[in-house]
């Protein structure tokens, strides 16, 4: 594989804030690959880590009972056929509670194992973050620089006031701020919502299968945004132009920042864009379950308006958001990148953010506003979910836990509060109908964990 791989109050608060937490961190050299003093001692220090589980899951806090329900709920998935295949990992206190391969890459196929690639999808989303939090630490960009700054050509956004067409558009209240963009707050859409005239002009112009960044910023710049920035939080293309914006920053190619500055440092070696013919073995197929007989079916690509070919270099632009063009990752690499946040921005020695960084990133920073995917208990950081009411119906997660997941099917989550993080991968587009295993934050894994978790 290729080693690419508000209100003006609130906008003034947050700029003390961003101002406060630059100067604590200050700017005379860069995070990324700072050494630490770090034990020598931590497992995740090993760049193979992880490979396997502890022999004892109390040492790490768990019952043996609640982590064998929890394979047990996710081989049954597989057994009655709502996904081919899982590969999982559990970790707490930088110690790995499950790391399990379930099923198969595709039904009838290779068993899953720990080489298997998934296209990991929105859950890339807050690896662009991680990214955009470095030129942050660096004073490349503030919360409150309009985005303009950085992509001129939407300096004439519309915005949409009707949900059925798109005859009469309004201007733009303000040009929405970086802030918003970090927050999907900033009124883009994303193509999702067929039955919103806004939504469906980016899935008509075919947005995420873009050629190139350029050509992605020209057509996103000449649809109107769903809703006016700082209205409302509404799940959008924001991502993908933060890969656009981490070009223009630094001058080089996204995926070669990346590979760089995050994949290169925490050894996470089989992340990227883009793959040989060599890797086609391992890469997981995509299903979808047919409404009608409940049958996984693999999802075609003349049906997915987010297809795109990995083995193709440079034939799509490589997107930050992940919807498409994204990245592909394997079990230990995403597990490593997680183990990174719950360490507070460090791995393996070298300092990718710093604490304050990764702390500041993970706060809730919408406020009241709700509509967040997943329910009302979560808010929104920069690059992820935050559970903000607490363990309720929504999800067993503690408030600060961190997520996120993806269009097909994978997910992970950070809880600070229990040093505890979890990654399910999955090849799996929409749900498994009625009594089918969930596998967000809201579903069974969490809820299994959690019981799993001994007090």
């Amino acid at each position: 594989m290729s080693k690419y791989r508000f209100s003006a109050g609130s906008q003034a608060l947050l700029a003390v804030v961003s101002l406060a937490l630059l100067a604590a961190c200050g700017h005379d050299a860069p995070a990324t690959m700072a050494a630490t003093s770090v034990s020598a001692t931590r497992p995740s220090n090993n760049p193979a880590w992880p490979t396997a589980a502890v022999a004892d899951p109390a040492k790490v806090g768990f019952t043996a009972e609640g982590l064998r329900a929890l394979e047990v709920r996710m081989q049954e998935a597989v057994d009655k056929k709502e996904i081919a295949g899982i590969n999982y990992a559990l970790v707490k206190d930088g110690e790995v509670a499950a790391f399990k391969f379930l099923g198969n890459q595709a039904l009838g196929g290779t068993p899953m194992n720990a080489n298997t690639l998934f296209r990991v999808r929105s859950t890339g989303k807050t690896i662009t973050a991680v990214a955009m939090m470095q030129l942050w630490e660096e004073g490349k960009w503030k919360p409150e620089d309009p985005i303009t700054k950085f992509i001129p050509e939407f300096d004439n956004l519309k915005v949409a006031t009707s949900p059925d067409n798109l005859d009469n558009l309004a201007p733009v209240s303000h040009i929405p701020t970086m802030h918003e963009v970090m927050t999907h707050t900033a009124g883009f859409s994303y193509g999702l919502r067929n039955e919103i005239a806004a939504d469906r002009a980016y899935r008509d112009k075919d947005v995420l299968r873009a050629k190139d960044m350029q050509t992605f910023v020209n057509q996103v710049a000449e649809l109107p945004l769903m809703v006016q920035p700082g209205v409302r939080w509404q799940y959008s293309v924001s991502y993908d132009l933060q890969g656009e914006i981490i070009e223009r920053i630094t001058g080089k190619k996204f995926g070669d920042y990346l590979e760089e500055n995050l994949f290169k440092p925490m050894a996470m070696n089989d992340t990227g864009f883009w793959l040989t013919e060599a890797d086609r073995p391992r890469l997981v197929t995509a299903y979808t379950r047919n409404t009608t007989t409940g049958v996984l079916e693999v999802y075609k690509d003349e049906d997915n308006f987010l297809s795109e070919d990995p083995f193709k270099k440079n034939s799509h632009f490589e997107s930050g958001g992940g919807g498409a063009s994204g990245l592909l990752s394997t079990l230990h690499d995403m597990t490593r990148f997680t183990q990174m946040l719950t360490n507070r921005g460090e791995l393996g020695g070298k300092r990718i953010l710093k604490p304050e960084t990764v702390d500041f990133m993970m706060q809730n920073h919408i406020g009241e506003k709700r509509g967040v995917l997943g329910g009302n208990g979560y808010g929104f950081g920069y690059g992820g979910r935050v559970v903000v009411d607490g363990s309720t119906e929504t999800t067993p997660q503690p408030n600060g836990a961190f997520s996120h997941f993806s269009i097909d099917g994978c997910w992970f989550w950070v809880d600070p509060k229990n040093k505890l993080s979890f990654v399910g991968l999955i090849a799996r587009r929409g749900g498994t109908g009625p009594d089918g295993v969930a596998m967000g934050g809201e579903g069974d894994a969490p809820k299994l964990v959690y019981k799993a978790l001994a007090k």
